[in-house]
């Protein structure tokens, strides 16, 4: 060893090689962390895995996974070995070195630097170029299981008389074939151009021939497999004019062949076909032949082909025999069009009814009958109400409810089903009083409890509050006993554990409950591996070492109704709004998936994710997350989610899908039928607001049927922007009971309305038999408007601008209250139609939406009233006849009462009482007192009841009526300024 440094009595420094024991210790090290890279790596996969098998769904997980690796490595082998196979063979292929060019010997130092690492180099350009390919083909699992699963649809496409299920499930997987085809033959063609290149075969820049004889031999095969699989493409590309899209003014997105596409494009594909094969034959010749001549004279005339007969000849038929009379070239095309969208969409058999809009009735009495029977009017509305069932039922600020609350049906103490709004009361961790890990993931886990309302009445405390049914924590009423704790929920994004050492806090209510949880969702931590690997999984090192972790510990993730579906059945498209329903003492979570594809032929297509969205899904519900665009769609699968334990069930709807079959082929089990669906599960099923938001879009074109009127765009409507929304977007449709013309009885249902398209009167209305447990489920009914009625924009205009509006509107402004439309109902009744509006108003000293009046128009006639009932009465012109309500609701009226008083004396007291009443309530206004304004309005109906009964008979009867009315107007007019219900008006909230 060499010294360095001192003198000979100075230090010393050995330099050298590191010790043993160093090197030792950086090996321990450098495995160490190949080891922990490994880890990291294996750490997703096997959560995964845990996670799958908790659910019980494991053969979802290995299906997918192995026809991943399935797909990987055999395109990756095959183009690793397409790529190999080449590069060798043009290095076999070399020139002899004494046949070097000068350029080539310029090359000599790269083949010299190449020659000693020339199969590692080649292995490592083949294994990058196979783990590519091999990534790109794994991500086509869905197709290849669709391909190779595949059920046919049963019907042909008019064109070509081939099944559907060839262009939804065969033809994608031909074109990514082709795909890879031409990858593979281009990637070839030019690691064996390199190859000969640097290798001697090729010569660029110097004299005499450019290529030897082996060199051109190899690469015009490769070019003849290109212009082969080119030829194929051609074949490919006749039966994809099937689905092609093009802009076509007729319709947006239309797909399918038009008149170019059969007497043009489908001809000029076929000749071109011809020309590639015989172009590649000429290609494969150079074996023999050994010159480039004819290739190229081929390879050109396939080019100009393309160019005359696959463009210029498309671009003339259209222009000089299209054009001059589209409309009769092209209508048996759009026949075509309208009858696969129709299918497609499933709204082939929606009646179209015609229908005035005008009614015959005139008979006042009659329609006011008539309005109670035709619907039950929903004046809370779900999309508004939301921040009273927070203010209210909230209870804890660590709860929450959802921003748009959902509508479903549950059987009264009468036994007759009503609409019901409700929500879940879930966790909101941003409401904690305290945030620390523990809080966070094992103290506070879970929500507590249903809480409803009726969809029809209001409460009285405070009056125009929801009507509660199901309420308080624990929540209790008519939804019985069931298990009230959410631990799956939609607003439960993030993960907890539970079971383990820590308790959790179950709810507070005269103290704190702790609970333990008792259910067999979720993966155990018991041991250290699986603690180890969600640490690495989740970025949480806690978990490794937490002592809240223990035995009969479970970590519970992916909690979301719409995470659970979309992963245990990857291959369905989930609606964007999941609602809860107590079924069998659970809370379940109620689902809605798609099948859907790309390839039905001649259906036109459309962007789920845009269609679904309306003036709700913006900041209020989710939408339908896909954008990729479909031609296809069926409700063929619901699912459910419990609330507590998180089991997924899936369950068939449609039996005569063919996608369905086709998935239920390749995930066999996952998938129960549809006789397994409980009774009481079935009662709370309903038809789903994405499909029936997708299908209204189609119908404002396809519900015309005769080609030569859709061409013309006469009669197409639209979808009207929600006239109740500050911000743009379409009316969302809406859960009503209701009775379309011809029906004994209301059915559940989910309706819509459509405007001319760019003018805002109606157009027509649709509905569609929304409950499950009907057998007629999924019928659809629109009533086409044969005159001019005004459209929902119109009745909110003139809605805004009536005079008792406006006061009521003035009125708030010195209140801090605020006024907020509810949805704007529409109904058929007696040939014209009612539309009714709840009105709230919201500020104040109370922050949450209270309902205080309800606007109807009929016709030309729009009221504005304290009550649902007294708005049917007012816009049909009927008094109410109804008798008034016992000061206590719980006592029969004492009919053995003295009749009140007669006389001059009692009418001025009664005029008085009415002054003094009018007085207080005025002044409970201004205070904000709801409660002392309702007890002074009862004051005030006595008091004027009073004076009615008092008129002297028969002369003093003018005057006792017209000191009775002016004061009954008086107080009249004020109500409708302040915009307050009366509490005894809450039972006329019916429409009774």
């Amino acid at each position: 060893m060499p010294d360095r440094g001192g003198g000979p009595t100075g230090p010393r420094i050995r330099v050298g090689r590191p010790s043993r024991r160093v090197r030792t210790l950086l090996m321990t090290l450098g495995v160490l962390a190949v080891l922990a890279m490994a880890f990291v790596m294996f750490a997703g996969f096997w959560t995964d895995w845990l996670w799958y098998r908790s659910v019980e769904y494991s053969s979802v997980f290995t299906t997918t996974l192995w026809t991943k690796i399935g797909l990987f490595l055999v395109f990756g082998l095959l183009m690793a070995i397409a790529i190999g196979v080449n590069i060798w063979l043009a290095h076999r292929l070399r020139p002899p070195l004494s046949a070097m060019s000068l350029e080539q010997q310029s090359l000599d130092r790269y083949r010299m630097s190449v020659a000693p690492y020339k199969k590692w180099v080649l292995l490592a350009i083949t294994a990058l170029v196979g783990l590519i390919a091999g990534a790109s083909a794994s991500g086509q699992w869905r197709t290849w299981l669709m391909y190779v699963n595949g059920v046919p649809f049963g019907q042909k496409d008019p064109q070509f008389k081939l099944d559907v299920s060839f262009y939804a499930f065969d033809l994608p997987w031909y074109r990514f074939m082709l795909g890879f085809g031409f990858a593979a033959a281009v990637l070839s063609l030019i690691a064996a151009a390199l190859t000969h290149y640097l290798y001697g075969g090729l010569r660029v820049t110097s004299p005499g021939a450019r290529a030897t004889a082996a060199a051109t031999g190899h690469l015009s095969v490769l070019l003849g497999i290109f212009v082969s699989l080119k030829a194929v493409a051609y074949w490919l590309d006749r039966y994809g004019l099937a689905v092609k899209s093009s802009d076509f003014k007729a319709t947006d997105n239309w797909t399918g062949l038009r008149y170019v596409d059969a007497n043009a494009y489908l001809p000029a594909k076929t000749i071109l076909f011809c020309i590639a094969a015989i172009c590649a034959v000429l290609f494969f010749a150079t074996l023999w032949r050994r010159t480039w001549q004819l290739p190229v004279i081929g390879f050109g005339l396939m080019v100009l082909s393309a160019i005359l007969i696959g463009g210029l000849y498309p671009a003339i038929v259209q222009k000089f025999q299209v054009q001059p009379n589209e409309q009769a070239k092209e209508a048996p095309f759009i026949a075509k069009n309208i009858d696969a969208t129709r299918d497609a969409y499933d709204i082939d058999d929606a009646q179209v009814d015609n229908y005035t809009g005008k009614s015959t009735e005139t008979d006042d009495a009659k329609l006011r009958t008539g309005a109670d029977a035709a619907a039950s009017y929903r004046v809370m509305d779900p999309n508004v109400v939301s921040p009273a069932f927070q203010q209210l039922q909230q209870k804890r600020n660590y709860y929450q409810f959802p921003k748009t609350l959902d509508v479903d049906r549950y059987k009264g103490p009468d036994g007759k089903e009503q609409d019901t709004v409700i929500g879940l009361r879930e966790l909101n961790l941003e409401g904690l009083p305290k945030r620390n890990w523990i809080n966070d993931h094992f103290t506070y886990t879970h929500g507590y409890g249903a809480i409803a309302a009726r969809g029809t009445t209001t409460g009285k405390n405070p009056p125009g509050s929801p009507d509660f049914t199901e309420s308080g924590l624990p929540a209790s009423g008519q939804l019985g006993t069931y298990e009230q704790r959410v631990y799956y929920g939609e607003k439960t994004t993030q993960y907890s554990i539970v079971g383990g050492p820590q308790k959790e806090l179950d709810y507070e209510e005269d103290g704190e409950k702790t609970t333990s949880y008792k259910g067999d969702s979720g993966v155990s931590l018991a041991n250290a591996f699986n603690r180890a690997a969600y640490a690495v999984s989740l970025s949480e090192p806690q978990i490794l070492y937490s002592g809240a972790i223990g035995e009969g510990s479970r970590i519970l993730y992916n909690r979301t109704p719409k995470e659970r579906v979309e992963a245990v059945a990857p291959w369905l498209t989930i609606d964007g709004d999941a609602y809860p329903a107590v079924v069998n003492g659970r809370i379940q979570w109620v689902v809605d998936a798609y099948t859907t594809t790309n390839g039905y032929p001649y259906a036109s297509r459309t962007t789920l994710g845009d269609t679904t969205a309306d003036s709700l899904t913006t900041n209020q519900r989710a939408v339908v997350a896909q954008q990729n665009q479909v031609n296809y769609i069926r409700n063929s699968v619901k699912a459910t989610v419990d609330a507590y334990d998180g089991k997924v069930k899936l369950y068939e709807w449609d039996t005569k899908d063919p996608v369905l079959k086709t998935w239920r082929k390749a995930f066999p089990g996952t998938v129960k039928s549809r006789g397994d669906i409980p009774t009481e599960l079935m009662e709370h099923l309903r038809y789903p607001q994405d499909l029936f938001k997708v299908q209204r879009e189609l119908l404002t074109r396809y519900h015309v049927e005769d080609p030569a009127q859709f061409y013309s765009g006469s009669d197409a409507w639209q979808v009207p922007d929600d006239p109740t929304n500050k911000e743009p977007g379409a009316v969302p449709p809406y859960y009503l009971s209701m009775k379309m013309p011809g029906q004994d009885d209301q059915k559940f249902s989910l309706t819509t309305t459509f405007t001319p398209r760019g003018r805002p009167d109606l157009g027509a209305f649709m509905a569609v038999d929304a409950d499950a447990a009907s057998k007629d489920y999924g019928t659809m009914r629109l009533l086409r408007v044969t005159t001019t009625v005004k459209g929902p924009g119109q009745v909110q205009s003139e809605l805004n601008g009536n005079d008792d509006v406006a006061e009521f509107v003035r009125n708030l402004k010195g209140t801090d209250s605020d006024i907020e439309y509810g949805n704007l109902l529409t109904v058929p009744l007696a040939g014209g139609f009612l539309y009714i509006e709840p009105v709230y108003t919201r500020g104040g000293t109370q922050n949450y939406p209270l309902l205080r009046k309800v606007a109807a128009s009929y016709g030309s006639k729009i009221v504005f009233e304290n009550s649902l009932g007294e708005a049917l009465n007012a816009v049909f012109g009927v008094e109410d006849t109804a008798p008034p309500e016992p000061t206590d609701p719980t006592e029969p009226p004492d009919d053995t009462t003295e009749p009140p008083a007669t006389g001059e004396a009692a009418l001025k007291e009664a005029i008085a009482d009415a002054q003094k009443a009018y007085t207080a309530g005025e002044a409970a206004l201004q205070k904000q007192d709801w409660t002392a304004y309702g007890r002074a309005q009862a004051d005030l109906e006595d008091a004027l009841r009073r004076a009615a009964a008092a008129q002297p008979k028969p002369s003093g009867a003018a005057d006792g009526a017209e000191a009775s009315d002016k004061a009954d107007d008086k107080a009249d007019d004020k109500a409708d300024d302040q915009g307050t219900d009366q509490g005894t008006d809450q039972g006329t909230d019916q429409g009774s």
